[in-house]
């Protein structure tokens, strides 16, 4: 069996078509997709739409989860998608699970089988160890477990002999967190990011994949217009300038998104 899996799109439709578009010359049996689909400020309805007509697996994220439980002190990225959506494409994310298992072979989740806030292979910025992923995995024991949340596309083997993938964000390569402490996730380039995994001679076999993202044209897209939509102000936010792949603030009090330029504070929300 060959599969693909995607994760954290994060409403960034054309680094979706891109990597569907690479997948069909992939020969893949199926596609799961790991959720935080929609949040942030580019196309959290025209994503929905097109993910609501993919004959996938999907997985709810924590942002749909918050999405759906908005609250004032909710994130912008949050609110915006929750803004734009209507009530077919809520009620879509409503039916959506965080983990599931796929087959008795293959466990999906988002972040770890019993938690979508935390991260499977990743200890905020630094890779988890082996006991630290050993007690997150609990009692799942298929031979292949496929997790998203943390953006680091890595693969590793338990102690137990799983495969642990994780395909990296199709649709947002950095991003600033500040929970358990203030630290960036850069994944080094621009590139839409997904994986293929296959079982062969009773063993599954990840490759991880990367897409090259051409920035769309001005007026091509509706990408410079939106964030201002959003109203965040330079000194609440941050950009990822795609050039260098560096977290850094932007110039002159600016609130616009370029294809240099993307929106990447995560808010998210823990109890």
């Amino acid at each position: 069996m060959r599969i693909a899996i995607v994760s954290d799109i994060h409403g960034n439709l054309a680094a979706l078509k891109a990597v569907v578009a690479d997948i069909r010359h992939q020969g893949v049996d199926a596609v799961v997709n790991l959720g935080d689909s929609l949040s942030g400020p580019l196309l959290p309805l025209e994503t929905a739409r097109f993910l609501m007509l993919q004959d996938w697996t999907h997985l709810a994220g924590n942002h749909e989860r918050q999405i759906l439980e908005l609250h004032p002190g909710s994130g912008a990225s949050d609110a915006y998608a929750r803004a734009q959506l209507t009530a077919p494409e809520l009620a879509w994310i409503a039916t959506l699970p965080s983990a599931r298992q796929y087959n008795e072979d293959v466990f999906l989740c988002h972040g770890t089988p019993t938690s979508d806030l935390t991260g499977l292979l990743e200890t905020a910025d630094r890779h988890a160890g082996a006991a630290d992923i050993e007690q997150r995995l609990g009692q799942v024991d298929a031979s292949l477990v496929a997790c998203g949340h943390t953006h680091v596309p890595r693969s590793v083997r338990s102690a137990r002999g799983q495969l642990l993938v994780n395909p990296g964000s199709v649709g947002q390569p950095a991003y600033a967190d500040d929970h358990p402490y203030p630290h960036a996730i850069e994944s080094g380039s621009p590139d839409a990011r997904y994986a293929i995994v296959e079982r062969r001679q009773q063993q599954w076999q990840a490759q991880l994949a990367q897409r090259p993202l051409r920035p769309p044209q001005h007026g091509r897209t509706g990408l410079r217009q939106r964030p201002r939509r959003l109203g965040r102000r330079a000194d609440d936010r941050l950009c990822l300038c795609i050039k260098a792949n560096r977290l850094s603030p932007p110039a002159d009090g600016a609130t616009l998104l370029t294809p240099s330029c993307r929106t990447i504070r995560h808010v998210d929300h823990y109890p």
